[in-house]
């Protein structure tokens, strides 16, 4: 297995705790995706991000060309979902109070790209460094039947826990997982396969759209047989990095850079194009 502590250019890791996020601030973390990816490539600094939003579909951008949108967000209302369009492509995934969205974004070491592969596979160290053990092997590979499926979608015992994505901005790589630690997973799962039903018609399950299949995927603390809070996976996450390393983490630096006229800025550019996007949900 990789070691972690390889991937970073510095011994200073930026880590930005974002509280569980309402509707009004829904764009936040998508904008705040983007100006610390670009940040990360201009300073050679790694930053880590932690997000929730409170009750949300997260639609990609090929979850727009559905056959009947609307349909798709009535169901979704009425099964208490919220929903906001990401910056990037894809399918849709469940943002809840018992999904842990993380952030580790990446500078490009000695001016050369890693590959997507390589991106996916570092989230998938980090994730087996800190939950793996001898009884519960978590591998990577597609669960066609999830919501989102993907080649590198994170499992034990067959059942989907987590999915990841990458965003590249400039010189810098976001590599994106969504992890579904505690909660009703199997609502979850429900509410999307009646989103593509509602949307898709006739043609649910065609055209690159999954057949969502609510009982191929489950929560991270069901699989691993424990109860887990958000809080301790957070924890764990961190702990695995600093283990046998002189990395330190710092959790002050990116609040106070989010205050500075550069920073606001350039928020406030990022949330007006997650505006007009999102123009599409009205």
């Amino acid at each position: 297995m990789t070691n972690l502590t390889e991937l970073f250019t510095t011994d200073t890791i930026f880590l930005y705790d974002q509280a569980c996020l309402t509707e009004k601030d829904y764009f936040l973390p998508f904008a705040l995706t983007d100006t610390l990816t670009t940040f990360s490539g201009l300073n050679e600094q790694p930053i880590i991000h932690f997000w929730q939003l409170d009750q949300a579909m997260i639609l990609g951008m090929k979850d727009t060309r559905v056959t009947d949108l609307n349909s798709g967000l009535i169901s979704l209302r009425q099964d208490g979902y919220n929903s906001v369009i990401r910056n990037a492509g894809g399918l849709g995934v469940i943002a809840d109070t018992g999904v842990l969205n993380v952030s580790l974004i990446l500078p490009n070491q000695d001016n050369r790209k890693m590959s997507i592969d390589e991106a996916y596979t570092h989230m998938w160290n980090w994730i087996k460094c800190a939950f793996e053990d001898s009884i519960h092997d978590i591998k990577a590979f597609e669960i066609s039947e999830s919501y989102c499926p993907g080649t590198f979608d994170l499992s034990i015992h067959g059942k989907k826990f987590a999915g990841i994505a990458q965003r590249r901005v400039k010189n810098g790589t976001a590599i994106m997982i969504y992890l579904s630690v505690n909660g009703n997973q199997q609502k979850r799962g429900e509410t999307v396969r009646r989103f593509y039903e509602a949307s898709l018609q006739e043609n649910f399950g065609k055209n690159g759209y999954p057949p969502v299949d609510p009982s191929v995927m489950a929560n991270l603390e069901d699989l691993l047989q424990k109860r887990l809070t958000i809080a301790e996976v957070k924890k764990q996450l961190i702990s695995v990095l600093l283990d046998n390393s002189q990395i330190t983490i710092d959790n002050q630096i990116v609040p106070t850079l989010l205050t500075s006229e550069k920073f606001t800025t350039e928020i406030e550019k990022q949330i007006k194009k997650m505006q007009q996007r999102n123009l599409l949900l009205n």
